[in-house]
This record gives structure tokens, sequence and C-alpha cells, in this order.
């Protein structure tokens, strides 16, 4: 599998190719899904364009998702969209009211209530990514849970960002993990270590996830053009 990941936290500064509208997440979904991508990752963005966990800013974005697309199709529960656990939780818990929800959500381990939004999303039907980054105590937390038998999938996140150590870095994560709850594993990394985190994801028969959120870079150094170039980019590179 190979997950596209639409904008995450960036902004206008990183690019105009980054989409922060429903409409422009919605052509940059179908488009990265017509160069391959089987799963998207999005950050729904207020009109500000901040990360929102709202359901008055989620439901437009996802209507407009699935009316271009038939992939599953994912969110973050990111900490910094609402950084009190309190306010997060009644967040998500008032998506109880929409009448689509996503198919899933990721859910940062290593954050302040974790275990309380997992439940919450599980509770109301959407499946849990589990969020575990590198240089945290996401993989303790995680191999303690009583709810890691049931999140969907593990997203090994490396946040080293160095071309050179990066892959390094994913290896201590795996081997933290362990056997992750018999869970899938989705590895990926960032910046200047997407691209050879990706490369290992294929090696060792990872799911992975490529997209704007993860490196505005090609390769090659160039300056991507948009979510579909990196997919098209991503899955030469997997293999």
């Amino acid at each position: 599998m190979v997950q596209v990941c639409l904008n995450g936290p960036r902004g206008s500064a990183d690019g105009v190719m980054v989409p922060l509208t429903p409409e422009a997440m919605a052509e940059s979904a179908a488009r990265a899904v017509a160069a391959g991508a089987t799963d998207v990752h999005v950050h729904p963005k207020s009109p500000c364009g901040d990360d929102s966990l709202s359901p008055k800013v989620l439901a437009p974005t996802l209507a407009a998702i699935r009316a271009r697309v038939s992939v599953p199709v994912g969110v973050t529960t990111g900490a910094w969209a609402e950084p009190d656990p309190a306010a997060r939780l009644a967040r998500i818990r008032s998506w109880a009211g929409l009448s689509a929800l996503p198919d899933h959500a990721s859910v940062n381990w290593h954050e302040e209530g974790a275990e309380e939004i997992a439940a919450a999303l599980l509770e109301l039907g959407v499946g849990v990514e589990a969020g575990i980054w590198s240089g945290t105590d996401g993989a303790a937390r995680f191999r303690a849970s009583p709810l890691g038998p049931r999140v969907l999938r593990v997203l090994a996140e490396v946040t080293n960002t160095s071309a050179d150590t990066a892959e390094r870095t994913a290896q201590t994560l795996l081997a933290a993990l362990g056997p992750a709850h018999g869970r899938p594993i989705l590895l990926h990394g960032e910046d200047g270590g997407a691209w050879p985190v990706l490369r290992l994801a294929g090696r060792l028969g990872l799911a992975t996830r490529i997209g704007l959120e993860d490196t505005l870079l090609l390769p090659d150094g160039q300056r991507a053009l948009s979510n579909a170039q990196l997919v098209a980019e991503g899955l030469l590179q997997y293999g």
C-alpha cells in the first residue's frame, strides 16, 4: 500500500502546490490516486489555513474528496490542531453528528490523551492509525496499550530528517515496536529522510506513504510540482 499524504501541517508559505481548500484537496487526491495511491491522508484546514478537528471543517473536506476518489480517506488528530486534550477529545466525539465519518484517523501515541482519543474513534467506528514517532516514548506506550490489537495499522514515523541516518533510525524504531500487536505497519520518513525510508519500506515489504506533507522535493532534489508527481516517483522508488 502506498498512501498519499496531501498536505500535513504545511501552509501557503510552502508553495501553491500544497492543497488547502476542500476543492484543492479533492483535485490533488484524485490526481494522486490516478498516479497509483491506494489510500489518502489529509489535514482538513480552517479558512485561515490551520489544521482543524471541527466537524464543520471535516465534513466538506471529506465530501469533496470522496466525490472524486473511491479509496479510503483518513485525517489527523494531531495535538497541534487542538492542544488541550479534553477539548480535542470533545471535538472528536462531536464527529458523531456527521453524516459521513473518515475511514481512519491517525493518533500520535506519545501525545497526552492518545488512549482516550483512540478509544473515542473506535467507538465511532473510525479506524485508528497508531502514530509512533521516533525519538518519543510512543513505541513503549503502544506496546503496553490494551487498544493495540484493535488499531487498523501502525504508522512508524521517522522524524530524523537526515538522508544519511534516517534509515538507521527507522530500523531502531521498528525494533522498538517489536511485533506491534500483530498489526500492519506503514513506515515513512519526512523531509531529507523521506526517500531513504520509503525505499527501506519497499525492501522490507511494508506499506509506506509519500506526499507534500512528508517532502516538498523529489529524490533528485528538484521541487515537486504535485502530490501525483511524488506518488508516481514513490512507486518507482518503492519497487
